[in-house]
């Protein structure tokens, strides 16, 4: 198969992750994402996609330099090169505040969200300078990467190093003609936010801090991603794209 362009997606199973895997293959990419757990997610993502001819799941650990060189090599084999990357896996915050918080869960979650990125997008740029294409990656933060929270100090951490890993990478890779870019959402309908899918009052609650007045839908975020991977996004590198109704603007009001 030679038509359309190559993705490799992590964290397709849920949420995020599953929209941009379900976004992509709608637009004609083959794409190639990951699971960690849910064998059985993966297996109804892919059916929902298009099947097995353009979409494939590997069960992988983002922050393992071994899984990642071996679901890069899985895509090449099943599809080619990827053009395309969409870092979507990572673990959210626990709440656990610093004086509490043991060295073994701000690891957990630094290698995660920022280890993984750091490995997926060494992989695709050396695969993409072997073959002398250019590409494409989207990298998925979050607004806390320049908006903290009280108990966040290792997601906190891991999307700020990202946003800067992001910036960076764009300065290294445009040159190559290889985009870099990242999408911040807020908050989100997916299982990191189960309580507030769970429970309307709750979310409500939460929903009262948006000046939008509503939490976002993974397929927005998609949407976003979809284009910064586009043609039509080719002169947009180096930027990071809120995508929060304008919560992360809510400073100071109030007093």
């Amino acid at each position: 198969m030679t038509d359309g362009p190559i993705a490799v997606v992590t964290g397709g199973e849920s949420g995020i992750g599953a929209a941009c895997v379900e976004a992509l293959a709608k637009s004609g990419a083959r794409v190639v994402f990951t699971y960690f757990r849910d064998a059985d997610a993966a297996r109804a993502i892919v059916a929902a996609s298009g099947g097995e001819a353009r979409v494939r799941a590997v069960q992988c650990d983002v922050a393992d330099e071994g899984a990642v060189d071996a679901l890069f090599a899985a895509a090449e084999q099943a599809f080619g090169t990827a053009t395309w990357l969409v870092n979507s896996a990572g673990l959210n915050m626990t709440g656990t505040k610093l004086v509490d918080m043991e060295l073994a869960q701000f690891d957990r979650v630094i290698r995660s969200d920022l280890y993984g990125p750091f490995l997926t997008c060494r992989r695709f740029v050396r695969a993409a300078e072997a073959k002398g294409v250019g590409g494409r990656i989207v990298n998925i933060s979050s607004i806390h990467e320049r908006a903290p929270r009280p108990g966040g100090a290792d997601y906190d951490s891991a999307k700020g190093g990202l946003a800067q890993l992001t910036a960076t990478l764009a300065l290294e890779l445009a040159p190559r003609r290889i985009a870099v870019n990242g999408v911040a959402p807020g908050m989100i309908l997916t299982p990191m936010n189960a309580k507030a899918m769970a429970d309307d009052a709750y979310r409500a609650k939460l929903e009262a801090n948006i000046p939008w007045g509503r939490a976002g839908a993974a397929g927005e975020v998609a949407t976003l991603v979809a284009f910064l991977l586009s043609p039509a996004a080719d002169y947009i590198t180096g930027t990071t794209v809120t995508i929060d109704g304008a919560l992360s603007l809510v400073i100071a009001q109030g007093a």
